[in-house]
């Protein structure tokens, strides 16, 4: 099972966005995603959002908020792959963007997002982020790059 964290920095009515175009074997190759990644041995999902929001942007997240737990169920080549992403969002941040390996970063207004590339669970977390202030849990199944199946659960409901 892999842990992951993702980030939506939030700066004037916009998230910062990752354009994943720089590197060639990347499961989100020219897709438009929040910055994140793998959890490093030993580290929470609060210690993996701060460095890879850091090692990403170059931005020192202050107070980011834990907003949902989002499980990925996808096939890799011929192997089963279940992921719990880590979603977070911060609106206090210090320091000065840098370039990044991965892709291009970009402000993008929150209401754009879903005209961009994005992966089709992506829409559904992002408007419970825009919309749901509680914690949630989300269940995503793909068959490639097709969302099949959802499940959503939010806390208190």
């Amino acid at each position: 099972m892999r842990n992951s964290t993702l980030c939506y920095i939030e700066r004037g009515g916009c998230y910062l966005m990752l354009h994943r175009v720089k590197k060639k074997k990347d499961v989100n190759h020219d897709k438009w995603i929040g910055v994140g990644g793998g959890f490093e041995e030993g580290e929470s999902p609060l210690d993996c959002v701060i460095r890879e929001a850091r090692e990403e942007t170059g931005l020192a997240l202050i107070d980011p908020k834990f907003r949902g737990l989002v499980t990925f169920c996808y096939t890799d080549g011929s192997e089963a792959v279940t992921e719990h992403m880590h979603l977070f969002t911060c609106t206090d941040f210090r320091g000065e963007l840098i370039n990044c390996d991965e892709g291009e970063l970009e402000w993008v207004p929150i209401e754009d997002i879903a005209k961009l590339p994005i992966w089709e669970g992506d829409k559904i977390f992002l408007e419970l982020l825009r919309t749901e202030p509680r914690f949630f849990l989300l269940k995503l199944e793909y068959e490639g790059d097709r969302l099949i199946n959802h499940v959503l659960t939010v806390a208190g409901k």
